[in-house]
């Protein structure tokens, strides 16, 4: 399994009036750690663009448990639990400052072309990046 932590700090414009993280900005939140997560191992979303392969939103989960809080530094846990194949789903926990667990989700996301807009494999060189956290070595050593 694949997992990695990206902090941001909440800022004025992502709240509600309460004070509150806006819901709507947690699928920002979402892009930002998943990108972040990816770079983190060598994996550029710009580059994957540039070689015609885009990674649009199927599928958008969220759940509330607590309200994110202006200026509250957020830490966001992504997780990617299979290896992707024409699609790709990522997990989010969020965690306030207190390391109390304020939302979780997931978005499943696929690759397409962007010439044909018809999907495909995933790029060689994140499937190459991702494979050492889901390879599981033999008990036996053979």
């Amino acid at each position: 399994m694949f997992t990695k932590e990206h902090q941001l700090r909440v800022r004025y414009a992502e709240t509600d009036q309460m004070g509150y993280v806006y819901y709507g900005n947690y699928a920002t939140y979402y892009e930002v750690a998943r990108v972040e997560a990816l770079r983190s191992i060598g994996f550029s979303y710009k580059d994957m663009e540039a070689s015609g392969i885009m990674m649009p939103v199927l599928e958008n989960h969220s759940r509330f448990l607590l309200p994110g809080k202006y200026d509250e530094q957020l830490t966001i846990r992504t997780s990617i639990r299979e290896m992707p194949g024409v699609r790709i789903r990522f997990y989010y926990e969020i965690f306030n400052e207190q390391g109390e667990t304020i939302h979780v989700g997931e978005t499943l996301l696929t690759f397409l072309r962007t010439d044909t807009h018809r999907p495909c494999r995933p790029p060689v060189p994140l499937v190459d990046l991702l494979r050492p956290y889901f390879d599981t070595p033999n008990p036996s050593g053979t």
